[in-house]
């Protein structure tokens, strides 16, 4: 069986789940998210801890109870404490700016750019070159956070664009003659 799935999930104090037929529930003081059960997996609730196993012997039953108990983990701790990216902007010039939910980027193109931000996920800009995406659902904050990233990614000769503010960019060394 799946290492992952073996380890139970213990609900924190303020977090509740609710099992049906087709799908797990869990709201905390910051939502609620759900996600579609796999019939090859069995979920049980023992007094606050979340218990995953396979419903048979098979292959796949063994990816999806892991695959399924770390998704479920996720939501829980996104419901609890949530999730944030910092992406970091390095170059002259370039600017971030949140308005609602809108986030306003100046990357050195003749025009500004203007990210929509999807239900669920915040932005914030504590400087004009670091923005911060908030939210309860793990997967929305790390799209939102690549498809910023992906408007000016991080040239390998200055390092300018915008990065995640733990990578590294390894900087090449110019051509000689």
């Amino acid at each position: 069986m799946s290492r992952v799935g073996k380890m139970p999930i213990a609900l924190p104090s303020g977090a509740e789940a609710t099992i049906s037929a087709a799908q797990i529930t869990v709201k905390g003081p910051l939502g609620s998210l759900s996600q579609s059960l796999n019939g090859l997996v069995n979920i049980e609730n023992n007094n606050g801890t979340l218990n995953f196993k396979a419903a048979n012997d098979s292959r796949e039953a063994n990816a999806m109870s892991g695959t399924l108990r770390a998704l479920v983990n996720n939501m829980v701790t996104g419901v609890t404490k949530g999730f944030e990216k910092k992406l970091t902007l390095v170059g002259v010039g370039y600017r971030a700016a949140a308005q609602g939910d809108k986030l306003n980027l100046s990357l050195g193109f003749s025009h500004p750019v203007v990210h929509q931000m999807p239900q669920g996920v915040k932005v914030e800009t504590p400087t004009q070159t670091e923005i911060l995406i908030k939210g309860i659902d793990r997967q929305k904050v790390g799209q939102v956070a690549a498809e910023v990233r992906a408007y000016r990614e991080p040239e390998p000769y200055k390092g300018k664009g915008v990065r995640y503010s733990d990578e590294v960019v390894v900087i090449k060394e110019t051509k000689k003659k």
